[in-house]
């Protein structure tokens, strides 16, 4: 199955999702700590990376979707920003950064024990000695990976002038700790759109044991971008992670 399917038509997908600010600030903060090229890795359309862009901050995105690296192009004329259709997992880029963050719940798409440990690896070639990699998965608490596999209302938003309503069917996979998520979209005028996507959920003792492993150390394990205590009740992780030097 296609993975990517959720990210067809870029500019759909910005009316969908251009409200959520929530991690900006906090990236921001990171970011004013360091002196150099911050990479963003599974840019997009670069939401993430434009914010940062305009406070002043040389930027590389990098995303495997040439459609969405192409409206990101077009959102972001005269910003410092250098854009590179790549596999995360495989970069090739002509820098290292000390500052390397991936946002979005991006680190789901990584469904194999291999594809994480492929991506970290990159990451960790790309950073600077005590760089820092930031990025977050959704927390893979009971309510989250267990929702229902009847279809149900997630949520409305305006696309063109339109409301659109948007339905979500879940399956969780236990044996290989990946949902699969079929989003249905509802436009006022009758049409409909249909989407599947699968994400991995890697557990919190997991994740400590997943970063220590491939050259890092985990600096903070977040329960949201506000940087509250993780715990049971969390929806998300938030890593920031630090490089270390054998």
């Amino acid at each position: 199955m296609d993975n990517l399917q959720e990210y067809d038509d870029p500019v759909s997908y910005d009316q969908e999702n251009d409200p959520y600010t929530e991690d900006i600030f906090f990236l921001a903060k990171w970011a004013e700590m360091v002196k150099g090229t911050i990479i963003d890795l599974a840019c997009g359309t670069g939401r993430a990376s434009i914010p940062l862009a305009k406070q002043g901050h040389n930027l590389i995105g990098v995303d495997l979707h040439k459609g969405m690296l192409e409206q990101a192009k077009r959102k972001s004329e005269n910003l410092q920003i250098d854009w590179f259709e790549q596999d995360c997992s495989r970069l090739d880029l002509p820098v290292k950064s000390p500052f390397i963050f991936m946002t979005g719940n991006s680190f789901q798409h990584f469904l194999t024990n291999e594809a994480q440990d492929q991506l970290l690896t990159s990451v960790n070639k790309h950073l600077d000695n005590d760089g820092v990699f930031i990025f977050n998965t959704r927390f893979p608490a009971e309510e989250e990976i267990l929702q229902s596999a009847v279809e149900e209302y997630w949520k409305s938003y305006k696309e063109d002038g339109q409301n659109v309503d948007v339905y979500t069917v879940e399956e969780y996979d236990a044996l290989n700790q990946i949902q699969g998520c079929t989003t249905i979209r509802r436009y006022e005028d009758g049409n409909e759109r249909k989407t599947n996507i699968r994400l991995r959920y890697v557990f919190p003792q997991e994740m400590e044991r997943l970063i220590n492993a491939n050259g890092f150390q985990i600096l903070h394990l977040f329960g949201n971008w506000k940087e509250a205590p993780i715990s049971n009740d969390s929806k998300e992780m938030i890593c920031v992670c630090k490089k270390t030097v054998k």
